[in-house]
């Protein structure tokens, strides 16, 4: 059997991310119970970061520990990579000695090489046109909140970015409406936005966006890699910050979430973030559950 790896949503067909989700709130009530399972005893993940993290790292180190595995943070200083190795060449020695490969990185690209090249599961931790495992975790945060999302209407507002990306793939595994509020000029990637089909609009104006919505989501107007362009995006997205005005034009018991770290006062004011809509911190927390779900249905399907 070929290796399954996770570099988008689309590497997993609906219903096994339904799956996934139910077992990732299984898994979050055997945590809270302090429950001992440990289905990955002696396994290890090496963790490939090119690009900074607290979620990302937390969440899948600690996710490891508590299956009784192992994680092994690697920057680019700590291997060949940094210093010209092929990527092709560490895929294939990590992929002998470790289980499973997370990366998270710029480029989407190597993603996919290191993944070509590995003889275990390659997650995708974020690159600059995915972040896949988040979603996995906005998912489950709704579905906690409010049961299934078919046939919800989520308002994306921002930057046409990697999450937005994946929001866009995860309109069509999951069967929601995507409202896209961006500035022109911000549109997400021509040939995703051309595969989320009739499931996606496109708006310019915030407001009619977030219109009936039942999901308001935001990132940060400048991700990493995009300081230098920090004045003019502050300029440009102005008028589309998440606040109180902005959220009224949603459903009354519409929710919020961001993947964070979050700017308040950007692209969302401290009273939405921080208010009673607001379920980033359930959020940010169920990154680890779904992460251990996706482990184990990488690692031990048959458990």
């Amino acid at each position: 059997m070929s290796t399954r790896h996770f570099l988008t949503l689309f590497d997993a067909s609906p219903a096994e991310l339904r799956g996934i989700l139910e077992r990732a709130i299984e898994l979050k009530g055997m945590t809270a119970r302090g429950e001992i399972y440990e289905p990955l005893k002696n396994r290890t993940l090496a963790m490939l970061f090119e690009k900074s993290s607290t979620r990302t790292r937390v969440s899948f180190e600690v996710g490891m520990a508590q299956f009784g595995g192992h994680a092994l943070f690697l920057s680019p200083k700590d291997t060949q990579i940094g210093r010209g190795e092929p990527v092709e060449d560490t895929a294939v020695v990590l992929s002998s000695m470790v289980d499973v490969i997370m990366v998270r990185n710029h480029s989407h690209a190597i993603l996919e090489e290191m993944a070509a090249h590995s003889r275990v599961p390659v997650i995708n931790g974020l690159t600059d046109r995915f972040h896949p495992c988040q979603l996995l975790a906005d998912m489950q945060t709704w579905w906690e909140h409010r049961g299934d999302i078919a046939g919800a209407t989520v308002a994306w507002i921002g930057d046409g970015n990697n999450m937005c990306h994946s929001y866009i793939n995860a309109a069509l595994q999951f069967g929601f409406k995507l409202n896209i509020g961006c500035p022109a000029g911000y549109l997400p990637d021509a040939d995703v936005l051309e595969k989320g089909g009739s499931s996606v609009s496109v708006m310019h104006d915030p407001r009619d966006a977030v219109s009936g919505a039942d999901l308001i989501v935001t990132d940060v107007w400048a991700s990493m890699g995009d300081e230098a362009e920090y004045d003019q995006r502050m300029s440009d997205f102005a008028g589309f910050i998440v606040d109180e005005a902005l959220m009224k034009l949603a459903h009354k018991d519409a929710l919020f979430m961001h993947c964070l770290p979050a700017h308040r006062g950007e692209e969302v004011s401290a009273e939405i973030i921080d208010g009673p809509q607001s379920v980033v911190w359930d959020e940010a927390e169920n990154r680890l559950h779904a992460q251990k779900a996706l482990l184990e249905f990488l690692l031990a399907p048959n458990r």
